[in-house]
């Protein structure tokens, strides 16, 4: 099955690929493909407790993940098993590839964190990108995965949040990027203020 498919499978495998291997990989729900953004449904995949000090991640949890093939991060909503919600823990990535079941997506290293008050909004890992060495290796993808770090944390400080995970009215009209220049090919200010169609 091609990722052009008129049937997308209903389930797919997470495979979060990092430095040319795999990080981790994981069963998930397909909950929605609209050619740009996919929604995946997913237990906490982690072994055992995951403290970050600012949220816990444990046994229990259910991660909704929302990738882009054409944005240079994933969001992920987690909720705990009685559905109350913790917040949203964002992975800069390169853009998603889905290939039959396999959802791939590699990881840059940089991470965001916003509570589910929206009260603490936080930078995660910028010293394990610098020490990659994705910045000397490959500067147009390490300009893209800051420029989706800001745009996010952006995002995440206004209004703009909710609306990027808010599934599109059917027919729709695509991402169309209104700046060419852009380097993960969406418009940063249509998006802040909450434009989906960027």
């Amino acid at each position: 099955m091609s990722a052009n498919s008129a049937e997308p499978p209903t389930e797919v495998d997470v495979i979060l690929v990092k430095a040319g291997r795999t990080k981790i990989r994981y069963p998930a729900a397909l909950l929605h493909d609209d050619g740009t953004r996919l929604a995946v449904r997913a237990p906490w995949a982690g072994d055992g407790v995951r403290d970050f000090g600012f949220v816990r991640f444990e046994a229990g949890d259910v991660f909704t993940e929302y990738y882009w093939r054409d944005r240079w991060y994933a969001v992920k909503e987690v909720r705990t098993a009685a559905g109350a919600l913790k917040g949203w823990y964002c992975d800069i990535t390169r853009p998603a590839v889905l290939t039959g079941t396999h959802l791939v997506v590699e990881d840059l290293d940089l991470d965001l964190w916003r509570s589910a008050d929206g009260t603490d909004v936080r930078r995660l890992d910028e010293d394990e990108f610098t020490a990659s060495g994705l910045p000397t290796r490959d500067p147009e993808a390490a300009a893209a995965a800051l420029y989706a770090l800001t745009t996010l944390e952006h995002l995440a400080r206004g209004d703009g949040f909710p609306a990027l995970l808010r599934q599109p009215p059917p027919g729709s009209p695509a991402c169309q990027p209104r700046h060419p220049a852009c380097p993960f090919r969406h418009c940063f200010q249509s998006c802040a203020q909450g434009d989906t169609r960027h």
